[in-house]
Formats: C-alpha cells, sequence, structure tokens
C-alpha cells in the first residue's frame, strides 16, 4: 500500500469511527462484540439489543437496510453486522480493527489474556523478590505466595499490595525485636489505621494467617482449647509480639513469685509478697515467667475482688502465709497463662466461685482446662445454704445447669435446681478457711 492509498485508509477509518460514535446504539452493539471476542478469540456471537428509542430503531435500519418497526428488541449477528459493513463506504475497515479503534485498546482472546497475564504477573513477583531480598521474608516468599492467592477477577495491582502488606507484616511481627504491641498500634504502623486487624475483617483474618504461618517456620504448636475456643488465637497473637485489646488484661495475685525465663526471680513480684501486698501483673509481664512459687505449693483462687481483697487481708494479719488468686469472672488470657505455669510448677489449686449456673461453669471450666490438681473450695450444698439470696434465676439461665457435666458439682446443682435463686460468696467470706 502505496502512501496516497494509506492516506485515504486513514481518512475512511476517521469517517467510520465518526460514523459509529454518532448514536450511543453503536456503543452497546460494538461493546457486545467486543464482549464476545475477549471470550471466543474471535469476531462472533450474537449481541441483543433492548429498551430502544425510536431513534435507535431508524439508526439500525438505516444501517442493516432493514425494517424493525414494531419490535421491542433486536438481535444482531456477527455475520449480519459484518456483510451490512462490507456493503457501506467502510467496507475496508475489517471488524476487528474497528473495534479496537473505537475503544483505543487491542483485542485479545482468552487465551491471550491468561499469557498476557501471567507474564505480567511474574514481573510483580520478581520485583517483589528483588525489593524483599535480604530480609527475613526472602526464605518465606514461596509460603507468603501461597496465602496469597491470586484469582483472575483480581486486579494484579490488589495481589502486588497483598504481597507487600503480607511481607511488611512478616518481617516486623514484634517479637522480632523482642517487643510487645497492641494490636491497634501494630495496625498503625502498617497500615495507618488502628482498626485495619481487627477480628472480622479480611486484613484480620490475612494477619492471623501470617501469625500461623510464623508459628510453622518456628515450629511452635498451640493447642487449640475446646474449652476455651478463643485461647489459640489469643496466644498465637501473643507469641508474635502483639497483644489484643480485649484480652490484655492482668492477673491479680498475692503471695506469688516468679521465676523469669533467665532463671533469676522476679525482684517485684518478690518484694510484694515480702510487703504482703496484692498484686495487679499485667499479661505482657506474665510472657516473661518460666515457673512460679506459692507457699505450701497451692493456691486459693477465688471469683470476685471484693472476696480476694478480704481473705488478702485476713492473711496479712495473720501468721501463715498462703496464696490467692482471683480469675475476676470469666477467664482471659492472662489469667490462663498463670494456671499454666501454676500446672508447670506443681501448685496445688482451691477454687470457689458463685454457686449460680455461671459461677459453676466457670469452675467446672477451670477444672478441665487445668493440668494439676485441682479442688472445688466452698462449694458444696451447706455453703449454698449459707449464701442463698433471694434472687430468682431465668429460665434462660437455669438451661445453664445442663452444661454442668462434673459429679463433684451435683449436690450444689440439685439444691439450685431446687430453690432456683443464686448463691453468693461473698456471704460466705467469713466462712473461708485454707483446707
Amino acid at each position: 500500500m502505496n502512501e496516497s492509498e494509506q492516506q485515504a485508509l486513514e481518512k475512511i477509518k476517521k469517517e467510520c469511527l465518526t460514523y459509529f460514535h454518532q448514536n450511543p446504539v453503536w456503543k452497546k452493539v460494538l461493546k457486545g462484540f467486543r464482549d464476545k471476542y475477549n471470550s471466543y478469540g474471535r469476531f462472533g456471537g450474537k449481541v441483543v439489543l433492548k429498551n430502544l428509542k425510536s431513534r435507535d430503531i431508524e439508526e439500525l435500519e438505516g444501517f442493516f437496510g432493514k425494517s424493525f418497526h414494531g419490535q421491542k428488541s433486536v438481535t444482531v449477528s456477527a455475520e449480519k453486522f459484518q456483510q451490512a459493513l462490507k456493503e457501506s463506504r467502510y467496507k475496508d475497515i475489517p471488524p476487528k480493527c474497528l473495534l479496537e479503534d473505537f475503544f483505543g485498546e487491542p483485542l485479545l482472546g482468552k487465551q491471550e489474556q491468561k499469557l498476557l497475564r501471567e507474564q505480567e504477573k511474574e514481573k510483580i513477583w520478581q520485583k517483589f523478590l528483588e525489593d524483599y531480598k535480604e530480609t527475613v521474608t526472602e526464605m518465606t516468599a514461596e509460603l507468603l505466595r501461597n496465602i496469597v492467592k491470586d484469582s483472575d477477577s483480581q486486579e494484579l495491582a490488589e495481589w502486588d499490595r497483598a504481597l507487600r502488606l503480607g511481607a511488611e507484616i512478616y518481617n516486623h511481627l514484634p517479637y522480632r525485636q523482642s517487643d510487645k504491641l497492641y494490636l491497634a498500634v501494630f495496625a498503625s504502623m502498617m497500615t495507618g489505621n488502628p482498626h485495619a486487624f481487627d477480628n472480622g475483617t479480611v486484613a484480620g483474618n490475612f494477619l492471623y494467617q501470617m501469625i500461623q504461618m510464623d508459628l510453622e517456620i518456628r515450629k511452635i504448636k498451640i493447642e487449640s482449647s475446646e474449652i476455651f475456643p478463643a485461647y489459640k488465637r489469643q496466644k498465637s497473637y501473643l507469641t508474635a509480639g502483639i497483644m489484643l485489646d480485649d484480652i490484655s488484661n492482668y492477673a491479680m495475685l498475692y503471695q506469688v513469685e516468679a521465676v523469669k525465663k533467665d532463671g533469676s526471680f522476679h525482684k517485684g513480684m518478690e518484694g510484694f509478697a515480702s510487703e504482703q501486698h496484692i498484686v495487679q501483673v499485667p499479661l505482657a509481664v506474665i510472657t516473661e515467667w518460666e515457673s512460679l512459687y506459692c507457699p505450701q505449693d497451692e493456691i486459693y483462687i477465688v471469683e470476685n475482688p471484693s472476696v480476694f481483697a478480704v481473705l488478702c487481708g485476713k492473711e496479712k494479719a495473720g501468721n501463715v502465709r498462703r496464696a490467692y488468686m482471683c480469675m475476676n469472672g470469666q477467664p482471659r488470657l492472662a489469667g490462663l497463662m498463670v494456671l499454666d505455669l501454676f500446672a508447670k510448677s506443681g501448685i496445688r489449686i482451691y477454687y470457689a466461685g458463685d454457686l449460680d449456673p455461671e459461677g459453676l461453669l466457670i469452675a467446672q471450666k477451670l477444672s478441665q482446662y487445668y493440668k494439676g490438681e485441682f479442688h472445688y473450695w466452698h462449694m458444696e450444698t451447706a455453703d449454698y445454704e449459707k449464701c442463698r439470696s433471694e434472687k430468682v434465676i431465668s429460665p434462660k439461665r437455669m438451661k445453664i445447669l445442663e452444661r454442668i457435666t462434673d459429679e463433684r458439682l451435683n449436690p450444689v446443682l440439685e439444691k439450685i435446681e431446687e430453690h432456683g435463686t443464686a448463691g453468693y460468696q461473698e456471704m460466705l467470706v467469713e466462712d473461708f478457711k485454707a483446707e
């Protein structure tokens, strides 16, 4: 094709585009054929046009030389469109060329699209490997890639962002710097949003996957607990150096001394025991302990803070030293970790809780959880008769008793069912005596 012929063709192309841009109906037609091309890899198929205006009908009739009067929809086949184009003054414009010029981008079939996507994906991956070379992510890149799976519907830029977020999380898990951070603080550092990793969010689930990957690499296995289902998640985060705000509480202890992981005694706990003072120990401190010591290798644990305070006050005034702990209602991670240390240290536990459905269930759970010698303390029928209140237990709460399976609790359970009222351990405080 010489220069003049090329110029003539370019002129026809411009006129052709002008024509097909003059009425919105052609955008619908050509978009339909473009979508078909992307699926079939060729110019083919049929396009169904609905809700056409009278002007659209006239435009189609003029191009195809056929009446569509009175029709609610019009079906345009690729063959009919190609034939009409050949019979027009734009006969030298191939349908594929028309589609590419009209939308300003090349047409690609499924295989071509897939190949192009894979090539682009490989470029992103190689750039990622280059950027994180000589970081801890380098050795675990393939594991990360298995977590950050790519779907055909996902933008590759989004896949790239997820890979990089995963690498930043893995590189900066707080334990690497022997540090502990609250979840919101870590989220702000990684994303600028303190709530980015909240439980139940996509990013929160992703963070948990990254933590599980790290634990697997370090060969750390955290057993799940049917008794306290949230324990595995909470402990996993803590092992990575991340404290969840909802469980980053403390343990209330009295006359308990601790040995740290370096073998030395915790001077603070030693001092509080010497002064005979109650101490609230933050979760972050508990993670530094290796074992615990209690006088007579036993500890008395109560559910309520007020009872705990009275008992500790009595001990301070007496001659015999005894260790106490307050569970303060439902056990959280700090309390459970202290129990783990008690079990490891061979400490015998005596536990006293409220004599109501919730109190019995907590007591049973702790007994099932504890991997050492565990006794119920002042949870007998005589205790219930002394502390029974007039507060009626609702039918919904009474159903909790169906979950009590420990035979040691059956006598007091039957009394609760008989009277239908709750017993509170505050009313027994004068009767609490060590075994």
